[in-house]
């Protein structure tokens, strides 16, 4: 049994969601991915998560790294994860053009079964002269 996603939904007032999307649109994700990170984190942390501004972060920050953290990441491997993304791409494309094709191969199958003569419907016929091996 793998993990499933399940889906949760929920209304907010048309101003926390534009604050939502600003803090999406700031981090350069998806609105989506803002809910993902916070599930994960509310997760990962036992439900023990408390939202504050950072203006109080500042001050709290006890080894003096800014918040959220930043991690760089070489161009190799951003380059090899779009390469990878691509390559990905073209067997999806790949795939769907097989199935295409398998699908093809069906119905041409279905159509030819008319076509096909079964030796046992030739034996009843009368106007055809018999013929014996031997």
């Amino acid at each position: 049994m793998g993990n499933k996603n399940k889906t949760i939904s929920f209304r907010v007032n048309e101003d926390a969601f534009e604050a939502l999307r600003d803090i999406a649109e700031e981090r350069d994700i998806s609105l989506s991915a803002v809910f993902r990170d916070y599930v994960d984190a509310l997760v990962a942390h036992d439900g023990q998560v408390r939202v504050v501004p950072e203006s109080e972060l500042a001050d709290a920050g006890d080894d003096g790294e800014p918040f959220p953290p930043k991690v760089e990441v070489p161009k190799s491997f951003v380059r090899e994860h779009e390469r990878l993304e691509l390559e990905a791409e073209h067997l999806r494309e790949q795939l769907e053009e097989h199935k295409r094709y398998v699908n093809h191969l069906r119905e041409q199958l279905e159509d030819e079964d008319d076509d096909v003569i079964q030796l046992e419907d030739l034996d009843g016929e009368p106007d055809e002269p018999a013929f014996r091996l031997g």
